[in-house]
């Protein structure tokens, strides 16, 4: 009985679950369906002759994209990171290369976008490119980044430079390859990262640098994408230079040359269709069986549960690319054919920002990788604004490319501009986001957009007169995976920019509050007597992105404070730092303001008033003594000392002069003035509010920090923290 409870519990999470991600999928297909129904309808002003089953297959896609993503939270996510945790603690660091090696092989050269752009080249260049043998060297190509990326995060290396001087590499193949090639070489970067490959390339890199000591997840988990869309570049380019002996003469051919399958009876397309599912996600399988029970010889543990994880992966992609087939290829290809044609710059530069933004954002690649950021950052990098900016950018950089076929410019000013700008940019943007940037160009490009994207290229190419579709017709799906490195880098230069306002911003509340409390201290000085501000006591915060943190003297508060708004991101403030500044200003001790302090409520009440003004906004990390109380829903934490130790870090900061406005004294007088301190303190807080600060029962974790270092106390609060937040 029992067991059936549980049975049924579990099953009401994940119904729970995939209902919330169908959800997500509809509202984010519903983008899609405006734009394409607004051009079909009010531009082109035609019906699609099968109308009723393209709205089925556009329903289709979101259902297999919900069972997709609950597929990755059940089986490709947990087995990833496990694995190259295991892998990681292994005597010899060989085996988790061999891993990288092979996962980045294996999943690349069955992915159905390297395969499609493969033939179409090999179809538009007359046979000058070998299908299989490009898609062989894309795969080699990728499983090599896969291995550069993940010895970047054993040696602990910053990921920029590598990226930095990838860029160059490409640069310096572009100027010995064929024009042929450069634009095929281009794309090759953006489709080798496909719908399973990231998820579980993302697994391995958050894997790998979660087991690693002074790793951060955050910075260095992410990056492996921008590996696999780098070398494809480099090395298609050298595959170019070979399979045209320095050059070529190209080729204009009047059609696109698709083929057709009309004798084939609709009953075995989709056992086609079914059986290529199966063989996208069989590669992830077979390398993960193989490494657990050969290499490890363990088994897997809840087995049942990642099992139907990958079920639910093959089932997703096969109802998601059925949807694809029945909706959104057909009419997007459509449109993507009759614009070209039509002529019209207005018409196709709208249509190519619209279709870029509103397909990268239904992406179920960028969808996996900005939930696992927002996962990992606790939040400080939100899933959605990240989804925005990247389809923001797509967007952009397929209007450029489109700009850049009708005028026939050469691909190769455009996306080294853009590689100019992404290096300058990555000097100013914070260490978090670049990773996550680098990666964004990879996670664009995959099961929706490439195909669209591609016909709107080539269809462009066919229709102007005096292009070239080998030369001109690729290229669009470079522009579509360098622009979102762009916008995101921007977006984490503008986030750090708006934490820099908020932190002026406070800086300007504290000194009102320095200089009211200042007028008080100035006229009892002078016996004027001003009357002390009546208090008033306002409800509670209701905040849940707020961590509230006080402790005992010497217990670390500050540092932990400062440590842990930039680990998040947050924006912070010192109670103790401000009221340490106020005796500084007003050229007295702490200990003498603190004794101002317990006969004159005006010093707590100007701090408790800027409290409750900081507690209404969000993403901050606030050391104060009441700060718990004011912003009620806060995350609260409270460090607690032994009165020794607390007494020699005192010490320590005092003779270092980094607590200004208190004196040196020996650590038995520290001690014995902690001590004292500690009781005025609660007497003065229990006179003026009530409460009672050594009580440690309404705070939500509490820390004993005297063997603790505080990048150790930092993480053991992040830990505590993600697991409230999901509370």
């Amino acid at each position: 009985m029992k067991r059936s409870n549980l049975i049924y519990n579990d099953f009401k999470i994940y119904a729970f679950s995939f209902f919330e991600d169908l959800r997500g999928s509809l509202t984010d297909l519903s983008i899609i369906i405006g734009i394409i129904a607004f051009y079909q309808f009010a531009i082109l002003q035609t019906v699609p002759d099968d109308l009723p089953t393209m709205f089925i297959g556009l329903m289709l896609v979101a259902i297999g994209l919900a069972f997709f993503l609950r597929g990755l939270e059940l089986g490709i996510f947990p087995l990833g990171e496990d694995l190259s945790q295991r892998l990681a603690n292994l005597s010899t660091r060989t085996w988790i290369i061999v891993f990288a090696f092979v996962i980045g092989f294996a999943t690349t050269v069955a992915e159905p976008a390297l395969i499609a752009i493969a033939h179409k080249a090999a179809l538009i260049s007359s046979g000058e490119i070998d299908a299989f043998t490009l898609r062989l060297v894309v795969a080699f190509s990728v499983g090599f980044a896969i291995v550069l990326g993940v010895m970047r995060i054993i040696l602990d290396h910053p990921i920029h430079w590598y990226i930095i001087g990838g860029y160059f590499l490409v640069l310096l193949t572009t100027l010995f390859s064929p024009v042929e090639i450069v634009g095929l070489a281009y794309d090759s970067g953006g489709i080798t990262t496909s719908t399973v490959t990231v998820p579980l390339i993302a697994a391995l890199g958050i894997g790998l640098s979660s087991s690693l000591k002074e790793r951060n997840p955050l910075i260095d988990g992410f990056g492996l994408i921008a590996f696999a869309s780098i070398m494809p570049m480099i090395f298609v380019q050298g595959y170019g230079i070979f399979a045209y002996g320095g050059g070529g003469q190209g080729s204009v051919p009047t059609t696109l040359g698709t083929t057709t399958a009309e004798s084939t009876t609709t009953f075995w397309i989709y056992a086609e269709l079914f059986l290529a599912s199966i063989r996208d996600v069989m590669p992830v399988i077979v390398v993960i069986l193989v490494f657990y029970l050969v290499v490890l010889r363990e088994r897997i543990a809840d087995f049942g549960k990642r099992a139907a994880g990958f079920g639910l992966v093959v089932m997703g992609l096969y109802v998601f690319i059925i949807g694809l087939e029945l909706g959104l290829f057909p009419i997007g290809e459509s449109l993507a054919t009759e614009l070209a044609k039509s002529g019209s710059l207005l018409l196709i530069y709208s249509f190519a920002f619209t279709v870029g933004f509103a397909t990268t954002i239904a992406e179920p690649a960028l969808t996996a990788i900005a939930g696992k950021a927002e996962e990992i950052s606790e939040g400080s990098i939100k899933g959605a604004n990240l989804r925005g900016f990247v389809a923001l950018g797509v967007g952009v950089g397929i209007l450029l490319g489109a700009h850049r076929i009708i005028n026939g410019d050469s691909i190769v000013y455009y996306i080294m501009s853009g590689y100019v700008v992404v290096i300058i940019m990555t000097f100013f943007a914070p260490r978090t986001i670049i990773p996550i940037a680098y990666d964004s160009g990879g996670v664009t490009t995959s099961t929706i957009t490439v195909p669209i994207v591609a016909a709107l290229g080539l269809g462009l190419a066919v229709s102007i007169p005096g292009r070239d579709p080998l030369i001109d017709g690729f290229g669009l799906i470079a522009f579509a995976s360098l622009f979102p490195m762009i916008a995101v880098l921007g977006y984490g230069i503008s986030k750090r920019e708006a934490i820099r306002f908020h932190e002026r911003r406070i800086l300007r509340m504290e000194k009102d509050v320095v200089s009211k409390v200042s007028r008080h201290l100035d006229a009892d000085l002078k016996g004027d007597g001003v009357e002390d501000s009546a208090y008033i006591e306002s409800l509670p915060i209701q905040k849940k992105n707020i961590i509230t943190i006080t402790g005992e003297s010497g217990s670390g508060v500050s540092t932990v404070t400062d440590k842990l708004a930039q680990s998040l991101e947050y924006r912070k403030f010192s109670a103790g730092g401000l009221f340490r500044n106020l005796a500084l200003q007003s050229d007295m001790l702490v200990e003498k303001l603190n004794e101002y302090a317990r006969s004159n409520r005006v010093v707590d009440h100007e701090i408790d008033t800027l409290i409750r003004r900081l507690g209404q906004g969000n993403e901050i990390v606030l050391d104060a003594r009441l700060g718990y109380h004011w912003i009620h829903d806060s995350f609260k934490v409270y460090l607690t000392a032994d009165w020794e130790v607390a007494a020699g870090r005192i010490y320590d900061d005092i003779v270092q002069g980094r607590r200004k406005g208190e004196e040196a004294v020996s650590i038995g007088e520290a001690t014995e003035s902690i001590r004292k301190q500690s009781e005025h303190t609660r007497e003065r807080y229990f006179r003026h509010y009530g409460i009672d600060i050594g009580n440690t029962s309404p705070f939500d974790l509490i820390v004993e920090t005297d063997d603790k270092t505080p990048d150790e106390v930092v993480t053991l609060i992040r830990t505590h923290y993600k697991r409230w937040r999901i509370r």
